[in-house]
């Protein structure tokens, strides 16, 4: 008997790309990102690749966009129904309890950032930081001086995460952690 495959849909394929390319760029960068490991991981072609998103820099601004507006779902899902430094709480338990545990967004948002001197990736990662942080304001409703405590604290774990440190194994990074829980 033969065994036959489902094929995927092109939006599925565009998802396995996003998906792939997302750990791609964490670990590598743009420039380090191999677009072949990325057709590779999505199970296409690395032709289908450029076919889908035309060049690496639209595929990572693609993959770098995903990565914010699903840090906002998070963020999002975590404050649905609170307001105030509740919210922003619950967002913080979201970040460091989803997000710590898988460090490819943590490492995406930092490669985002290092990608910065292009226009073009600097909009994307102006826009999808913006959007955090206007939801932020917008849900906790607290100062300006608040919502930047709380950005700096994310921009924290990011670095820890990046430094692969998100089990707190240096006991530096425990104390500093330590903090901001215990606010």
């Amino acid at each position: 008997m033969a065994v036959t495959s489902q094929r995927k849909s092109a939006e599925e394929r565009r998802e396995a790309v996003l998906a792939a390319a997302l750990e791609e760029f964490a670990a590598h960068g743009l420039d380090g990102a191999s677009t072949e490991a990325i057709a590779a991981k999505a199970g296409i072609s690395q032709p289908y690749v450029f076919r889908l998103f035309g060049t690496k820099k639209d595929l990572f601004k693609a993959a770098i966009s995903r990565c914010f507006r699903e840090t906002l779902e998070r963020f999002q899902r975590a404050a649905e129904g609170k307001r105030g430094g509740e919210a922003l709480d619950a967002m913080g338990d979201a970040y460091v309890n989803e997000l710590m545990a898988d460090p490819v967004y943590l490492r995406s948002q930092m490669q985002a950032y290092a990608a910065c001197e292009d226009a073009e990736i600097c909009e994307v990662v102006r826009n999808g930081y913006g959007d955090l942080v206007a939801y932020a304001e917008r849900v906790s409703g607290l100062p300006p001086e608040d919502v930047a405590r709380f950005f700096a604290a994310g921009m924290l774990l990011n670095v820890i995460a990046s430094m692969g440190l998100q089990d707190l194994e240096e006991p530096w990074a425990a104390r500093l952690v330590g903090g901001l829980r215990s606010k």
